[in-house]
């Protein structure tokens, strides 16, 4: 099962990295009046990290809720 999901992660990081390689325009990101302009590369790999430690963090504290919720 391991290997399985090693491989699952590999295949979203690859297709991660060649849309990145694709998209090297410029794009503009606005957010509570503050405004980004990056290669959408960039902005992809940022976004990407980003939502691994997010989801990771989530996901760590959905099972420690699950876990003390059974004691």
């Amino acid at each position: 099962m391991r290997w399985i999901h090693l491989a699952i992660i590999v295949l979203f990081a690859g297709a991660t990295l060649v849309f990145a390689v694709q998209n090297f325009q410029f794009v503009t990101i606005a957010f509570l009046g503050f405004s980004l302009s990056l290669p959408m590369a960039l902005m992809a790999v940022i976004l990407y990290l980003l939502g691994m430690a997010t989801g990771g963090s989530l996901w760590s504290l959905l099972r420690k809720s699950i876990e003390g919720a059974r004691l």
